[in-house]
């Protein structure tokens, strides 16, 4: 492949990456923490072809390369175009349906949890409502209402979940954290609707057999726009 249109692949995939590394668009793909090597990478490879560029300017030359083996190199445009066209979503509820495996949770590092925020409903997020539902022997939460944020899955026709996706790293590690919605209203609504819920837990009912996957009784359940990060961390 000539020099020149290395370079302009690497402007192109370097501007991509800074392109979702600004708008928000990795925030699909990496936990935010991310965002600043993103950017570094980014500059990086857009300052690399600049100075070839430059180079080959001031040489007053083209290299001119055999034509054999020019294909693979511009596969390196499909993730760009991908970017920049068709750019993927985050996981949903094809991911947790597709062979995903609940995420257990982890016993936490202190030996008590802090009390629940005050208020009628406080809001928690679902991996420290899983978090507690398992290893917190106190029932702090077998009386109270709480209110959680998730999207909609039905693995089931029986069954209804309100699911977030927790990542370590990146979406390639992802793993669903999962609870049993008991309302008929819940399995009316459409999969990947996100929602906010006030339920309360009913206690017991999450196991070893079912994956500690607890299961709720939604008091409210109210439509929600899905959130600029889909992913718990």
């Amino acid at each position: 492949m000539r020099r020149e249109t290395q370079n302009i692949l690497l402007v192109l995939l370097g501007g991509a990456l800074l392109k979702i590394s600004l708008t928000g668009g990795y925030l699909r793909y990496v936990k935010p923490s991310l965002q600043p090597w993103l950017i570094v990478a980014g500059l990086v490879m857009v300052a690399l072809a600049a100075f070839a560029i430059v180079r080959d300017i001031r040489a007053g030359r083209a290299v001119d390369e055999h034509e054999h083996g020019t294909r693979s190199p511009w596969m390196l445009l499909l993730p760009v175009l991908a970017i920049f066209l068709i750019a993927p979503p985050a996981l949903g509820s094809d991911s947790v349906t597709r062979d995903r495996a609940a995420a257990a949770p982890a016993a936490p590092s202190q030996a008590r949890f802090p009390p629940l925020p005050p208020g009628q409903a406080p809001v928690l997020s679902m991996s420290e409502f899983l978090t507690r539902v398992v290893w917190d022997d106190s029932g702090a939460l077998n009386h109270r209402d709480v209110r959680l944020r998730g999207f909609v899955v039905h693995p089931t026709p029986e069954t209804t979940q309100l699911v977030r996706m927790r990542i370590s790293c990146c979406a390639a590690d992802a793993t669903p954290v999962k609870v049993d919605l008991a309302s008929p209203r819940a399995e009316e609504l459409p999969a990947d609707t996100w929602v906010e819920i006030t339920a309360r837990l009913r206690p017991g009912t999450a196991t070893e057999a079912n994956d500690y996957v607890p299961t709720v009784d939604p008091l409210a359940i109210t439509t929600i726009p899905a959130p600029p990060d889909t992913y718990e961390f």
